[in-house]
């Protein structure tokens, strides 16, 4: 018998810088220029986005010299799918991107999952740069290289991990963000305390009415810290295989939650903040939770104005759902639970009855 070993070690360097600024939007295109990240670009972005940030974004890259073109789909988590997915894709195909060309995912959580899935396939795999506009994708989705699209039987299961070249975080795009989308913001900054942070929780308890009025120096600060939060535990885990697992607190429950509700129900940060309740539940249940750090918890969601109540959904049905969840293993339920504040565990298992209960002492 005749062996050849092909040595594939990973020698490739994937750091990337995360710039947090004001007034950073109009520096995108000098820098781009000045460091040589691609030789031609496409902004993908939504219909909401186009609007307010992506004419002017692309005006002031060809003012610059820069080879830049534009493509939208329509804002919402409902064109998070294959079809918007296969469309962006003909798309840049027909706009002649190379495999020197940059896409640049100018846009909320939505836009930087589908824009990265597209430059992660595209000729197997070009650059792209995030350029959150949303505070929740500032302090989450823009951070790790986690892209992916929905399909109608559950989310984010058609995805890839491809790290972006850099991240641009502008948070003079917040500037009109509505209520409700500071709010899904402010839910994944929760969960990052939740998980490895009890100072950062209490900051953001003492600071919620600064935060609300969007004080530039509160939000640098709050969003330098969800970053490294995030940027420590992606060093440690990109595939998330162990530790990195911890950043789906919330997650498992409200990711069925969201599927069973089509989407249309909750946003993202309502569904996880409601996924955190049944999931600090269930810690308590089993004994790995206090129940003064539980209510602590409650307490600040409901601040925020956040839910944490559970749709009039039929508890056996939401189980199921759970079950399709990618982090099963063997067909077992992993959740991410916490023991403190600012302290959780990942890969824990617990039985139907217990997540039951759980659901229907939440609703």
């Amino acid at each position: 018998m005749e062996k050849i070993k092909l040595n594939l070690k990973n020698r490739i360097d994937q750091s990337y810088n995360i710039v947090i600024d004001r007034d950073l939007l109009g520096k995108i295109p000098k820098d781009l220029k000045q460091n040589k990240i691609g030789n031609s670009y496409l902004i993908i972005t939504d219909s909401n986005i186009e609007k307010l940030f992506g004419k002017k974004l692309l005006a002031l890259m060809k003012k610059t010299g820069l080879k830049t073109d534009l493509i939208s789909f329509k804002a919402g988590e409902q064109s998070k799918n294959l079809k918007t997915f296969t469309q962006l894709i003909q798309k840049a195909h027909k706009l002649g991107l190379d495999r020197k060309s940059t896409i640049l995912a100018l846009g909320g959580g939505v836009v930087g999952d589908i824009a990265g899935l597209v430059a992660s396939t595209y000729m197997r795999g070009i650059d792209y740069i995030q350029i959150p506009t949303t505070l929740l994708a500032m302090v989450d989705s823009s951070i790790g290289g986690k892209v992916a699209v929905d399909l109608p039987t559950g989310k984010n299961i058609v995805g890839h991990f491809h790290q972006p070249k850099k991240v641009y975080i502008d948070i003079s795009l917040l500037k009109n963000l509505p209520k409700k989308e500071m709010n899904n913001g402010l839910a994944e900054i929760i969960k990052h305390a939740l998980i490895k942070d009890q100072s950062l929780f209490s900051f953001i308890d003492n600071n919620l009415d600064k935060i609300k009025n969007k004080d530039s120096n509160i939000l640098i600060k709050l969003i330098k810290r969800n970053c490294e939060i995030k940027a420590r535990i992606v060093e440690q885990d990109e595939k998330e295989s162990g530790i990195r697992k911890l950043v789906n607190y919330g997650h498992t429950m409200g990711h069925a939650i969201e599927t069973l509700t089509n989407y249309k129900k909750y946003s993202h940060g309502e569904a996880i903040a409601i996924g955190m309740a049944v999931e600090a539940l269930i810690a308590n249940k089993i004994g790995l939770l206090p129940k003064k750090d539980l209510t602590k918890q409650n307490k600040l969601i409901k601040k925020i104005g956040l839910p944490i109540i559970v749709p009039n959904i039929n508890s056996n049905k939401l189980t199921n759902e759970l079950k399709k969840d990618k982090k099963v293993v063997g067909g077992k339920i992993e959740f991410v639970l916490l023991e403190r504040i600012g302290k959780a565990k990942h890969s824990i298992h617990t039985s139907n009855k217990i997540i039951k209960q759980a659901i229907e002492e939440s609703k």
